[in-house]
């Protein structure tokens, strides 16, 4: 895994950082699509949308999973030199990476209802939703193990699971700052950034 001292942040949380932004603009763009009757009309979009946002939500929390699974099966025991990124500096790092993309969605999503009412802004929902239940999903895998797992900031630009990610590494369930799943941790709990050592 490498020596010295790095930053890791949360599995859960990188998989949990653009659900919000898919399901929120994606309920909108439908949401405005309703108000459109568009080339199909808006039963056919409606319907259409719904069979997308089924499809879409299934495929994204399917995607990979084998290979989430593994990685957290051969997740090695962070040393003590590492440090814990807060998960509001994990989310706010995706996004602004990617917010031009997820405009470019959005705008998509609501030009497309002059042609298919609601159904791109049902299936950008559709992908937010698979996205959260993945994260969910993981942190269950992190309470039957007991334990969170972590993947080194520069390993996961693109994904958590992508080929650049040889391994993920594990701490204790008390460790930084989002709890089991990615979601936000109650207060009273070890504090975020602190050394790995610390937080076990």
């Amino acid at each position: 895994m490498g020596r010295g001292s790095y930053a890791l942040a949360r599995v859960a949380v990188v998989v949990r950082a653009p659900a919000g932004w898919l399901w929120w603009p994606g309920l909108l763009s439908a949401g405005t699509g309703v108000l459109v009757p568009g080339m199909t009309g808006r039963r056919i979009g409606v319907l259409a949308g719904a069979a997308l946002f089924i499809v879409v939500a299934g495929a994204v929390f399917a995607v990979r999973r084998p290979r989430y699974a593994a990685l957290a099966r051969g997740a090695s025991r962070a040393g003590r030199s590492v440090f814990l990124q807060d998960r509001a500096v994990t989310l706010r790092n995706w996004r602004r990476a990617r917010r031009w993309w997820l405009l470019l969605a959005f705008l998509a999503a609501v030009g497309s209802t002059f042609l298919i009412p609601a159904a791109a802004g049902m299936a950008l929902a559709g992908a937010g939703a698979g996205l959260w239940a993945k994260a969910l999903w993981l942190g269950g895998l992190e309470r039957r193990s007991g334990s969170l797992l972590w993947v080194r900031t520069e390993w996961a630009q693109a994904s958590p699971a992508a080929k650049p990610v040889r391994g993920y590494l594990s701490t204790g369930l008390a460790a930084g700052d989002a709890a089991p799943g990615g979601g936000r941790r109650r207060a009273g709990r070890v504090p975020a950034g602190a050394a790995v050592g610390e937080a076990r």
